[in-house]
């Protein structure tokens, strides 16, 4: 396999499914022009873009090369697992000493992994790029069960490992002050606008 930064290198004209090289530099002018006319696009659809990309290639280098068609939930753990080779984030080993501490106070032999928020962004990017690309939500492997018990077992192995609760925050909620009279309007006015 190729590493992951030539992988993002890919451009969006491969793939296209257009074989004459005028017509589909004209799609690509065209596009991009009607792209510059509408607002920039934001750093997550630019993200969503490369990620797309980045899958693509990974399967047009899997050995036999596959179809997005053929792609299923197993492919896409064989991609998350593939991933982990570029990880940045330690994860202790059960054995290891530092197992359980968040800041472990000196370098240990264990492995560096993708960390769980990343995966889990990085699945919901493709999850949406699919759907975009015109695929069947019904037949997202991005979606797969499989895909969503990995990304549970990868959380919770690095919460233990690593010292690190994921638990959801609650978002708090000012309370506004309001007059005495006016906090029964107040209440009514939340419990049906669900403020």
């Amino acid at each position: 396999m190729d590493s992951l930064p030539e992988l993002t290198e890919s451009s969006n004209s491969e793939n296209t499914g257009i074989t004459d090289s005028s017509t589909t530099n004209n799609t690509l002018v065209a596009a991009s022009s009607s792209s510059a006319a509408s607002a920039p696009s934001s750093r997550y659809e630019n993200q969503k873009r490369r990620d797309w990309n980045t899958f693509g290639q990974y399967l047009m280098n899997h050995r036999p090369p596959l179809s997005l068609s053929r792609c299923s939930g197993a492919h896409v753990l064989e991609f998350l697992r593939y991933l982990d080779q570029f990880g940045k984030t330690k994860v202790h080993t059960p054995i290891c000493p530092f197992y359980g501490l968040p800041n472990p106070p000196a370098p240990c032999p264990c492995p560096l992994r993708q960390a769980w928020g990343s995966l889990d962004a990085l699945i919901g990017r493709l999850r949406a790029a699919f759907e975009e690309n015109g695929g069947q939500p019904e037949v997202n492997p991005f979606g797969a069960r499989a895909v969503r018990l990995y990304l549970r077992e990868v959380r919770d192995l690095q919460s233990k490992a690593r010292g690190v609760s994921y638990e959801k925050k609650k978002r708090k909620r000012s309370r506004q002050q309001f007059p005495p009279g006016l906090m029964k309007t107040a209440c009514f006015l939340s419990v049906v606008f669900h403020l």
